[in-house]
């Protein structure tokens, strides 16, 4: 059997008669009257009386809080709802057989090893905001009304899960949700109680199977940044294709490129160049690698006999 947890406020309705400043005050009043009473007759008598009457009278007086309504049976039977505020009861005929709290209520509530429709066992936590709207019914139509909405929602969590998919209740949460608040509030709204919202809030599954879902994602994250890669490869063929085509029609584009290569290549003192023979023969660079060698060359010399730089 999963625990269920109630948030605050939940109980089943009946509490304590509690005591309020009108009984206090009902009494004192009969207290004062058996003893003036009691002095006038110089006896006991009426301050006994009174006394009994006095705590009789004070189960009268009640009051309700603002979020509160009180059900009221007389010889069994009910009369109505009282509250909030002060309502008077007749001793020993009318009971108050419960209080029913109409603010938003929590409830927390579980599925633990329960089976998704691809057989993974998962256990799921939520929880729920719900409201009594009709207090008779809540009161009349169900024993113990915070109870059965708990377990109507554990139940309807349960379904759900066994009907979905591991995926699908990993990633639909959102729709997850509101399928489960349509069906717990079709199950709870005839005992006067509607269904705010649901909200998830967490799905623990088996140890070994987020270790091969940690896999999985790997792969599929190495799988995309290869075939990103080799678009790019691609890309950079084509432009270089592209570029090639312009070179080929200009010959003198093709030497401005050569000399900013060299440029970039040997601005820096001491700096080493590897260049294909071929590319020396085909972009005539023989004759720019001179004169930059040169004049690093004397850059050197004037510099105090630092390294030269050397073009291969």
């Amino acid at each position: 059997m999963v625990p269920v947890i109630f948030g605050r406020g939940q109980d089943s309705g009946v509490r304590a008669p509690r005591m309020n400043v009108i009984s206090i005050i009902v009494l004192v009043a009969s207290l004062t009257i058996g003893v003036l009473g009691a002095r006038a007759l110089n006896s006991p008598i009426p301050l006994v009386t009174m006394a009994i009457v006095g705590v009789i009278l004070m189960q009268a007086p009640r009051i309700a809080e603002q979020w509160e309504r009180a059900v009221l049976l007389r010889l069994g039977r009910f009369v109505g709802l009282r509250g909030p505020g002060l309502f008077w009861i007749i001793p020993f005929v009318d009971r108050v057989s419960s209080w029913i709290d109409q603010r938003t209520i929590t409830t927390t509530f579980a599925a633990e090893q329960t089976l998704t429709s691809d057989t993974v066992p998962v256990n799921v936590d939520a929880v729920l905001f719900w409201l009594v709207h009709d207090a008779q019914k809540a009161a009349l139509e169900v024993q113990d009304y915070p109870q059965a909405v708990s377990w109507a929602a554990q139940t309807a969590l349960r379904d759900i899960i066994g009907r979905t998919d591991l995926t699908d209740l990993l990633r639909g949460r959102e729709r997850i949700e509101a399928e489960l608040q349509q069906l717990i509030d079709q199950r709870s709204n005839p005992w006067g109680v509607t269904v705010s919202s649901v909200e998830m809030r967490d799905v623990v599954i088996p140890v070994a199977l987020q270790d091969a879902m940690s896999r999985e994602a790997q792969a599929a994250r190495e799988k995309q940044a290869r075939i990103i890669l080799g678009q790019a490869e691609m890309e950079i063929a084509h432009s270089f294709q592209e570029a090639a085509k312009s070179y080929h029609d200009n010959p003198t584009a093709l030497h401005l490129r050569a000399m900013n290569m060299l440029y970039e290549g040997l601005k820096e003192k001491g700096a080493l160049m590897l260049i294909p023979s071929s590319a020396v023969e085909s972009m005539g660079m023989g004759g720019l690698m001179g004169a930059a060698a040169l004049q690093q060359q004397r850059l050197t010399d004037s510099g105090g006999g630092k390294s030269e730089p050397k073009v291969s």
